[in-house]
Order: structure tokens, then sequence, then C-alpha cells
């Protein structure tokens, strides 16, 4: 089987999909994209580790990292192997004592794990040729010019003084976030103090 290597390029709400989330994929070395429609506790479980937000309890992709550790595993990949009636299947690689072990996945379980342990992620080529997409040359052209820019700015703008007040006071509200369990505030209380930060250095 074919398939391609590919990464997280994105990640937000579908309101035409009834309050789940889109998640699009990039291939690793092409310009094609894949969405894949996920639902909610699965979308925040993904962001909270894209973000680098620790829960106070473990979720439920937190705790089988940690099984699959104790037992001594490796996940060594992941894969969106089969499209079948507008539902993507995945199979989730896993090596226990030398022993190779494929499981059977949703597409969202299955990445939520693969951010927790590095894994690879690859879709196979035969699903990609269904269900992808090519971006516009102007999107393509306007992804270019946004990451020149914001390397441009990065090496070349004034940074600017941001009050130690500010910050202190963002990141309060992201502990009694995190505390109160509602993951989504404490996302977005997250970039604005990256971005806080990053303009501060």
């Amino acid at each position: 089987m074919n398939k391609i290597q590919v990464e997280i390029l994105g990640l937000s709400a579908s309101p035409s999909a009834g309050g789940a989330y889109a998640l699009l994929l990039k291939e690793l070395y092409g310009v094609r994209r894949l969405p894949i429609i996920i639902g909610q506790f699965e979308a925040q479980s993904i962001a909270l580790e894209m973000e680098g937000i620790k829960p106070p309890r473990p979720l439920t992709h937190d705790l089988l990292k940690t099984i699959i550790d104790n037992l001594g595993g490796t996940v060594t990949e992941i894969i969106i192997d089969e499209l079948k009636e507008n539902t993507f299947y995945a199979k989730i690689k896993l090596e226990i004592s030398s022993m190779t072990n494929e499981i059977d996945s949703r597409p969202s379980d299955a990445i939520a794990l693969a951010v927790r342990t590095g894994s690879p992620l690859f879709v196979s080529e035969e699903v990609m040729k269904i269900a992808s997409f090519l971006p516009s040359s102007e999107e393509a052209d306007e992804e270019f010019h946004n990451a020149a820019d914001q390397k441009e700015s990065e090496n070349l703008s004034p940074k600017k003084n941001i009050p130690e007040t500010k910050l202190a006071q963002l990141q309060n509200q992201l502990r009694e976030a995190i505390e109160k369990e509602d993951y989504e505030r404490a996302a977005k209380l997250r970039d604005e103090i990256t971005k806080l930060s990053g303009s501060a250095n």
C-alpha cells in the first residue's frame, strides 16, 4: 500500500457540521490537503496537546499513552487507510516486545495519540486521491508570503515592551481555566500569552 506522510495544518470549528471540528492534514512533501470532521472532545484533546497545555487530570488519550508506555510499547505510526461511505478509518501500528500489532481506530483518536507520542502520520494514496484537494494558487502564494512576512518581522521589527503585570494576569487566568477544566478558554489564553511573551522578548 502506497502511503503519504502528512502533518496537521489546522483545526477549526465547523458550523455546518453541528458543533464538530474540521481537522486539516497536509502532505509533508506536497501540497494536497485532507479535511476530516472530528468530534469536539477529540478536537479539544488534540488542541491541548499541540498547545502544550496539561490538564490537572489525564484525558483518555493521555491514559492510553501511559498504558502503552508502561507495557513497554511504542506507537510506530498512524495510518488513515480507508474511506467508506464518507467515513475515514485508521490503524494504530503498535510494537510491544518486538511484536507488531495493528489496531483499528477512528482517525481522531489515532491522531490524538500520535501528537502525544510523536508518531508519524500517514494517509494511503488511495484515500488521498479520493478525498484530498489542492489549494488554489492564491492560497499557496499567501501561505508562502505569510511565512516570509512572519520571518522578516521576527528578524527586523523592534520588540515592544509588554507590562509584566499583563502577562501575570493572563497566566493567573490560564491557571484558573485549567483548574476549572475550561480547556477551550485555556487554549485561547495560552495563545495570547505566547504572542505577548514573543513580543516582550
